[in-house]
């Protein structure tokens, strides 16, 4: 079974590439599996200076796998809840410098994944959303909270409020990435290597 993304090695960065373009790289809950297993391994962690997320084709990724919510229940919706926002917590309090490289479409609880990073490096055709609403649903891994923070509360409302795509130059000028490049992941590696 395809876990959802690969890691890399590269000489100071571990690479973690979704891999699922062709459904827009979902984080179901057997990624956010496989990203625990990750950030829970500190003696792996330690060989690298930074972690950097990036896709595969013009996806970064998107949320949570809209079967698994549909599955949801009253009863499950706090633990399916806690289990994303365990995920985000690795990656916010990681000690390796952590870096989005957005080359794409990056949705719902992507976004929450990229929020968690220290940085966030974004391609000119890189597409940011929190398209809950239109699902009668609203982000529980954390983005209610880290959005407002980076962004400031009224931007972060109306992504939340309208479901609206932000494109890489608004999400460069409100703040909500650090940099638009051609690419992302080479300009993350370069990052990396001047720290």
């Amino acid at each position: 079974m395809n876990a959802g993304f690969v890691a890399e090695r590269t000489e100071a960065a571990l690479v973690i590439r979704f891999d699922r373009p062709e459904i827009r790289s979902p984080l179901s809950v057997y990624v956010l599996e496989g990203l625990a297993a990750v950030f829970d391994d500190s003696h792996f962690l330690a060989g690298f200076a930074a972690v950097i997320f990036t896709g595969t084709c013009d996806v970064f990724a998107s949320g949570a796998d809209l079967r698994e919510i549909a599955s949801v229940t009253a009863e499950s919706a706090p633990e399916f809840a806690l289990r994303g926002q365990a995920v985000m917590n690795q990656i916010a309090t990681a000690p390796q410098l952590t870096i989005a490289a957005v080359n794409g479409y990056c949705f719902g609880g992507a976004l929450d994944l990229a929020l968690a990073c220290d940085r966030r490096i974004a391609s000119p055709d890189a597409v940011f959303s929190h398209p809950g609403t239109g699902l009668g649903i609203i982000t529980g891994w954390g983005g209610t909270q880290s959005l407002p923070r980076l962004i400031g509360e009224a931007n972060a409302l109306e992504m939340f409020f309208t479901a609206g795509r932000v494109d890489a130059p608004e999400a460069l000028r409100i703040g909500l990435v650090d940099a638009v490049v051609p690419d992302p992941y080479a300009h993350a590696l370069a990052v990396v290597s001047a720290v």
